[in-house]
């Protein structure tokens, strides 16, 4: 999968340190993935949670960080939309952020 706003993840875990490792996991496995349906995604991250749009929530470093991520089936791409703290992701709407 093509990948967007990687630079995202990057200010994100200059902040929060604990989390770069976490997300460059993440980052390379979906990179390397070839999804091509919801089910796809869940066959890999069982917890991840699917909230419309096309929208994805993963959970990252054992629970303690979000990602919310749209992804584009036909065109392979997936475009980070939001990665926090839990505490950050309970102030944001994932359909819409």
């Amino acid at each position: 999968m093509r990948v967007i706003a990687r630079r995202v993840l990057r200010e994100f875990w200059k902040k929060h340190p604990t989390a770069e490792q976490p997300l460059k996991a993440w980052f390379a496995e979906a990179h390397a993935a070839h999804w091509v349906n919801p089910q796809a995604i869940k066959s890999q991250y069982r917890h991840a949670s699917f909230v419309g749009d096309n929208r994805v929530v993963f959970n990252i470093g054992g629970n303690k960080f979000r990602l919310v991520v749209h992804v584009n089936f036909p065109i392979g791409v997936v475009l980070i939309k939001f990665v926090g703290t839990h505490a950050d992701y309970d102030r944001i709407d994932a359909e819409t952020v």
